[in-house]
């Protein structure tokens, strides 16, 4: 088993705390994503669980054994950073086994790794080429062949697509989700991309200044984020906000006024925990895509800047009368036009409510309806 467990680790460069005490645990065969702004201290992380950084305080579990005094080459990790760092005097089998002949593995167990690592990456044919004859694509595989040979407990990943073209970290994307599957690792992967986090985490934990904002599948971030942070960074485009004040609250929902838009007022379900009064200042926060544009409706009226049309739909980047940006998703046969006046429908069901600190007051709608459900 390769689970991993961390225990108020922290790390600290004299007197900066760069990581500030983290509790997670990635479960035995998880794909596990860090993702947060530059800076955040993702990368660091992943370097103390594989033993390139020390911690300061804390604990590592790796496998149920406390790793946090142990040597990098012993904790059973394997590690494919962002540069692909690969011998160019070597071909692609002798890059790939190289640690294993350092380690004086006998001959025939390296080739059969190399060969059934190879066959897992599609690169057999590639087996005598040397790096310089390949695209970036191929001696990323490369780079992670030779971390699979190691058969080691835990894949770590460092941005390793951060190198590549759209098209090809798009393909690399399926290839490691792929891989994941084919070997049932447990593997963890950094990145500042959150789409790469949606589309290829079993569970991701979300980072900022050192600190842990909340852990979830991809889903459960999307729909229920713990905080306005959460909710602004998960998501592309970005979830929009607008300033908003509350009316009514009763029998655990509160009624809220949008500053700029029609006089009609969204009803949220609160979380039981919620501490909401009348007359507070809120924060509404709903998606691109659940903002609709509607004909006959004003609940918010925008006025249309840039328009990216991307083929199968389009995002209109748009000011309220209030003076906030709004990001209206449409279709792509018919756009908002640059410089026009459109309205938009706020849909209850879809509407987050955030306090003045950013923390969440409302459930989600799809989570109130899972409970009726089951009730």
């Amino acid at each position: 088993m390769a689970e991993i467990k961390l225990s108020n680790v922290r790390k600290s460069f004299g007197p900066v705390d760069v990581i500030k005490g983290i509790d997670l645990q990635a479960d035995h065969g998880e794909f596990v994503v860090f993702v947060g702004p530059s800076g955040c201290g993702k990368s660091t992380l992943l370097r103390m669980i594989c033993g390139l950084e020390g911690i300061s305080s804390g604990q590592l579990l790796i496998g149920g054994e406390d790793m946090s005094s142990v040597e990098a080459s012993d904790r059973g990790t394997a590690m494919v950073f962002q540069s692909y760092a690969l011998y160019p005097h070597m071909t692609v089998a002798q890059n790939m086994s190289f640690g294993l002949r350092m380690a004086k593995i006998p001959k025939i167990e390296i080739d059969a790794r190399v060969n059934k690592a190879a066959e897992i990456l599609q690169i057999k044919h590639l087996l005598e080429r040397k790096p310089k004859e390949m695209s970036g694509g191929q001696r990323q595989r490369v780079a992670i062949g030779r971390a699979i040979v190691r058969e080691p407990k835990v894949f770590l990943f460092d941005e390793p697509l951060s190198n590549l073209d759209a098209e090809l970290r798009v393909q690399m994307r399926v290839e490691l989700s792929r891989l994941h599957h084919e070997i049932g690792a447990t593997m963890i992967y950094v990145t500042h991309d959150q789409v790469e986090a949606m589309t290829m985490a079993d569970k991701i934990v979300v980072l900022r200044d050192g600190l842990v904002e909340q852990i979830g599948s991809p889903l459960e971030l999307y729909t229920r984020p713990d905080n306005k942070f959460v909710a602004g960074f998960i998501g592309s485009p970005h979830m929009n906000f607008m300033d908003a004040e509350a009316v009514h609250i009763d029998d655990g929902f509160a009624s809220v006024a949008v500053i700029g838009a029609a006089d009609r007022l969204i009803t949220v379900p609160l979380r039981p925990d919620a501490l909401v009064h009348k007359g507070q200042k809120v924060s509404v926060g709903i998606r691109p895509e659940h903002l609709l544009g509607t004909v006959g409706r004003s609940d918010l009226e925008v006025h249309v800047g840039v328009v990216e049309n991307l083929g199968g739909m389009a995002y209109a980047y748009c000011t309220s009368k209030s003076g906030q940006e709004v990001i209206l998703k449409s279709e792509s046969e018919a756009p908002p036009r640059f410089g026009t006046t459109v309205t938009a429908e706020l849909n209850d069901n879809y509407c987050h409510l955030f306090d003045s600190e950013g923390k969440t007051l409302s459930e989600s709608a799809g989570a109130v309806r899972r409970q009726d459900a089951a009730a």
